[in-house]
């Protein structure tokens, strides 16, 4: 795998300078039972972060799960029995910064996302029973650290247009990286959590999150318009919107089409209940105390 990534960042002409640090953030949704196919494919990350250590780069790997702790995910998804033996630094994102966004709201980013020198986004491929899709934009919302994203979900999502602008600002608060997108097996149907695996066969990149995400909605065989994430993208005119404006340096998306990936319609309301607000809080509070009771358990 390490090969086709080489083969990517060379089209891309991307390489990370000697010494810099780099962030690999993939999707850690969950290590529930369902976590292999929910997160970023475990040889995947280990390929990326052994090019970037290859190229000299010093690597950290860290996420904010909906429940749970980073570490944990990429205990239960395999990602760190497959970095074993080489020098990454797994973290989780606790500690933050209070950033202000151009549509006027403000959040907490993690400080790894905020200081690092390069992030390398590594979204999974898969649908959103709300968004559409879940690809290189939406991955930036793990960089918004612990309990405050379904608190974002909770106080913006019946907001017209505010969930989304909010998520489409956060690729432009972190450091400029490269996108590399994990569709070896992707998922279909009632994504992000409860879906089915689809066979898509394919690794995607691009500098520009807005472009690989356009791109990977016509390989979907899904219309633009039906993503909220896109149509954001589309109403501020960013780079990366039209298809006619962007490169193919590899294959191009009519070649590795597909026509039977299965979305949820209609898509479900962006924003959370408060009662599924609370229980999901209970949830991360007792996810929290499980993992402090493990941790004690294999200290002692």
């Amino acid at each position: 795998m390490k090969e086709q990534i080489d083969q990517i960042c060379h089209a891309l002409n991307f390489r990370p300078p000697a010494g810099s640090r780099v962030l690999l953030k993939p999707n850690l949704v969950s290590a529930g039972s369902r976590g292999n196919i929910a997160c970023t494919n475990a040889e995947f990350v280990a390929a990326v972060a052994e090019w970037m250590l290859d190229h000299g780069a010093m690597v950290k790997i860290g996420d904010s799960p909906a429940f749970g702790s980073a570490c944990k995910v990429m205990a239960a998804s395999g990602i760190s029995e497959a970095l074993h033996g080489l020098p990454v630094t797994m973290v989780d994102f606790s500690d933050n910064r209070s950033v202000s966004l151009p549509c006027g709201l403000e959040t907490a980013i993690a400080v790894e996302a905020l200081e690092c020198d390069l992030l390398v986004n590594l979204p999974k491929i898969k649908s959103h029973c709300q968004l559409l899709v879940s690809l290189a934009v939406k991955n930036y919302f793990g960089v918004v650290v612990g309990w405050r994203k379904p608190l974002i979900h909770a106080r913006y999502g019946e907001v017209d247009n505010l969930f989304e602008a909010l998520l489409v600002d956060l690729p432009e608060m972190v450091p400029s990286g490269i996108s590399l997108l994990d569709g070896v097996v992707a998922m279909q149907g009632n994504g992000p959590l409860k879906g089915d695996p689809f066979s898509l066969g394919l690794l995607a990149g691009a500098i520009n999150p807005v472009a690989v995400d356009s791109a990977l909605l016509k390989i979907l065989g899904l219309e633009p318009e039906q993503s909220p994430l896109w149509r954001e993208c589309a109403r501020r005119k960013l780079p990366g919107v039209k298809n006619q404006s962007l490169v193919y340096p590899l294959l191009m998306p009519d070649e590795l089409r597909v026509s039977d990936f299965e979305v949820v319609q209609p898509l479900k309301p962006v924003t959370f209940h408060p009662g599924k607000l609370f229980v999901g809080g209970l949830k991360r509070v007792a996810t929290s105390l499980a993992d402090r009771v493990n941790y004690g358990n294999h200290k002692s």
